[in-house]
């Protein structure tokens, strides 16, 4: 069985150059984003985006192709300054030219960013240098990282000839081996296999439990809903929403759709006076039946049907979900 690759309370013994950046630091949140914003010529990237995220989070970025949380997560891994505003970690500003804030955050990006002609026990003694991950501690990481993505005996072939997903999982283990304080994903499971998917889901639940704080970002809603405890959405370079999965699934109802045999007299009558619910009719035999809360609005709708004696032809219920929040939010629109 494999140990744990992460535990937050041996990071200052392990990256001691670092370990200022804690003092004062136990009221703030690991990570404040406050009006930054991005221009890239006459294009705005990004309009004034704030937000924080705490230590230990689990949090989801959702957006649009083009929305701009590429550009974010550049501004939050230090490979590009904001235009304006200003994102720090641990009340330190992030800034491109800081080589010391840069040592703890991990970058997954949407790109493979491995060498095909390395070996994987190459790459990840390569990209440890260059955190300047000292040995014996660099390769005690290189082979527990090896084992944590499940690439132990494949960990002496050059990647070229690696699958997909095995070098989807190389990517993953890269941003890992300098232990980070905050892992960033961009997109992480793109064109895997389902076993790579699951095997990064359980590495992020897993890191994330060790006190890893993550952004994670995908188009997959339903990777998000599993794992993100809280979720901001950026649509044209804001954030329109922010939220824990609860509350941005109160934004919409859901709905009973029922399809009747043949009309019943005095039903609709009856479901209008129903609290809490909005009734559509739509032939007199299909009706929808929307509602905050589905679950009671469906107890009571089973006894009002069986009292009345209703033979039902279908019945469907559709509650709030990632996918139609996000939909609502940012429209069907196709983007580019």
């Amino acid at each position: 069985m494999r140990g744990p690759f992460f535990c937050a309370r041996h990071y200052d013994a392990l990256c001691p150059h670092l370990t200022g950046l804690d003092a004062g630091a136990m009221n703030t949140p690991l990570l404040a984003i406050d009006s930054v914003t991005k221009s890239f010529g006459a294009h705005q990237a990004l309009r004034g985006v704030s937000f924080t995220v705490q230590e230990g989070e689990l949090f989801g970025l959702l957006g649009p192709n083009g929305a701009g949380k590429t550009t974010l997560l550049s501004i939050v891994s230090c490979l590009m300054d904001a235009t304006s505003g200003g994102a720090n970690l641990l009340g330190r500003p992030l800034n491109a030219s800081d080589r010391q804030v840069r040592r703890l955050i991990g970058l997954v990006p949407q790109e493979l960013a491995i060498y095909n002609e390395l070996t994987a026990r190459e790459n990840l003694r390569f990209f440890g240098e260059l955190y300047a991950v000292k040995s014996p501690v660099l390769q005690q990481r290189v082979e527990a990282t090896l084992d944590a993505i499940g690439l132990a005996d494949r960990a002496d072939e050059r990647v070229g000839g690696f699958s997909g997903g095995m070098k989807r999982r190389l990517n993953f283990g890269v941003a890992l081996i300098h232990q980070p304080r905050l892992l960033l994903l961009d997109e992480p499971t793109t064109g895997v296999d389902p076993q790579s998917r699951n095997h990064i889901f359980e590495e992020v639940r897993r890191l994330n439990r060790a006190g890893m704080t993550i952004i994670y970002t995908s188009h997959y809603m339903e990777e998000v809903e599993a794992l993100c405890t809280r979720i901001g959405i950026i649509d044209h370079g804001q954030l329109i929403a922010c939220d824990s999965l609860t509350g941005l699934l109160q934004r919409l109802s859901g709905m009973i759709r029922i399809r009747l045999a043949h009309p019943v007299t005095g039903l609709l009558e009856r479901l209008a006076r129903m609290q809490g619910v909005r009734l559509h009719e739509r032939d007199g035999l299909e009706l929808g039946i929307e509602a905050a809360d589905v679950k009671p609005v469906l107890g009571q709708l089973m006894g009002l049907m069986a009292e009345l004696g209703v033979d039902l032809t279908s019945l469907e219920i559709q509650e709030p979900n990632l996918e139609r929040v996000f939909l609502h939010l940012t429209g069907r629109g196709l983007r580019d």
